[in-house]
């Protein structure tokens, strides 16, 4: 309990920080990595209150959401999310998955988004004043150190609320604010 207090009181802090730094801000949304975070810690986003959220700390240039699609997903429950943001003020950036057969009739589905990712980030960070990153995959390090030698902010949005964390201790460490997305929830979560 004392640790998820901390936790929370540190996030607070963080959050506070950020709101007083305006500027411009880009968001970076991992896809499938916020869903699972998300889901570990039991709700929804509501990527209306989410792009709000971070419109009301700073100039809000570009919000970007990756993910990757399989033939199959072209008509599935993914289709409705991606028509809504792309509808709805983000930039939705996808791609086929490859599929590689393995041994035994199964199938190996690569869905890596993260040279898209970086690459956008890239080439936005002589435009923006802070990057915030909706993943906690240690990938995402070298784009960090990137980020930060260009004189960009860069804010992680993760958990280390869920067992195992859905953060690298790596990513965490060398982000300038890390934000637990446990304590976003009462103002991202889609509503019950």
């Amino acid at each position: 309990m004392n640790a998820n207090r901390a936790i929370g009181k540190r996030t607070r802090l963080a959050l506070d920080e950020n709101r007083k730094c305006q500027g411009k801000i880009a968001l970076f949304i991992d896809g499938p990595n916020l869903f699972w975070t998300a889901k570990a810690l039991g709700f929804d986003i509501d990527y209306k209150r989410l792009l709000n959220e971070f419109e009301s700390q700073a100039t809000l240039l570009h919000a970007f959401y990756f993910t990757p699609i399989t033939e199959d997903q072209e008509y599935s429950s993914l289709r409705p999310l991606i028509d809504w943001l792309d509808y709805n003020g983000y930039t939705v950036v996808t791609k086929m998955a490859k599929e590689f057969p393995e041994t035994n009739s199964r199938r190996k589905v690569k869905a890596s988004m993260g040279i898209e990712l970086a690459v956008r980030a890239m080439e936005l960070a002589k435009h923006v004043d802070q990057v915030v990153l909706f993943s906690g995959d240690a990938d995402f390090r070298p784009l960090a150190q990137a980020l930060q030698r260009r004189g960009v902010r860069v804010i992680v949005v993760s958990t280390i609320s869920t067992e195992p964390p859905m953060i690298s201790s790596e990513l965490r460490r060398q982000a300038d604010i890390f934000i637990d997305l446990a304590e976003l929830q009462s103002r991202i979560g889609r509503d019950q």
